[in-house]
């Protein structure tokens, strides 16, 4: 991960520690949990049985779930496009989409893909829009959320702004639970790798959280959401 400048690191810190009275610690160990039950949750769970998981804790979060093929991916998404009313259609920039065969579906006027060139015109064609469309980084099966590492040409306005999300989450991203997660983020960050500036958890389509015992889907947010469950390996 690219470091920059920390100033007045070592005069803050030295504040602090005179401040509660103790000593500069210079380095802090992990302490060795004698028990992990975070990464017992469904560790035995075969990969088709993380996506009945998945498939049931999304649809209880208001999710619609649509399953194919890589094969079918590109005739599917067309039929949830016209399902959802069609329309105007905004799209991450990324690389999957050719890898996934769906370059073609997108090549027409309804569509604008995220070009960072043209600045705050993308936020308003993400308003404008009826569909947002992007690709699941990891699937978390125990809450049925998405994760959506988010950059200059993958922005979380794709998911926030239209009014129907749909997130294509290859079968591959399933994980059990946030405990992977989190757990790969560390590990690109241990090995050097340069991570997302911000990375999105999405459980379906906005709701009020239960304010008052009362759920109202669609607040603040996009009012449906569709997950296309795709078989790629």
């Amino acid at each position: 991960m690219a470091k920059g400048t920390i100033y007045n690191k070592e005069p803050f810190l030295n504040q602090v520690a005179d401040k509660l009275g103790r000593e500069r610690k210079d380095h802090v160990s992990l302490p060795k949990w004698k028990h992990l039950p975070q990464w017992e949750v469904y560790k035995h769970d075969s990969t088709e049985k993380l996506l009945a998981t998945l498939q049931k804790n999304s649809k209880a979060k208001n999710v619609d779930v649509v399953e194919t093929d890589q094969s079918m991916l590109a005739e599917t998404i067309q039929k949830v496009i016209k399902d959802y009313g069609g329309g105007s259609i905004v799209t991450t920039k990324d690389a999957r989409f050719a890898e996934y065969g769906l370059t073609s579906a997108f090549d027409n006027s309804q569509t604008h893909i995220w070009d960072t060139a043209v600045g705050k015109e993308n936020i308003e064609k993400a308003k404008e829009a009826n569909l947002g469309i992007f690709f699941s980084d990891i699937s978390l099966a125990e809450s049925g959320t998405i994760v959506q590492f988010n950059d200059k040409d993958v922005a979380r306005s794709v998911s926030l702004l239209p009014t129907t999300y749909i997130a294509i989450v290859p079968k591959s991203s399933i994980v059990p639970r946030m405990t992977q997660a989190t757990h790969e983020i560390h590990r690109l960050v241990k090995a050097g790798k340069e991570i997302a500036t911000c990375i999105n958890f999405i459980s379906g389509p906005s709701n009020s959280a239960d304010i008052e015992m009362d759920i109202v889907v669609g607040v603040h947010g996009p009012v449906k959401a569709v997950y296309l469950l795709v078989e790629d390996r």
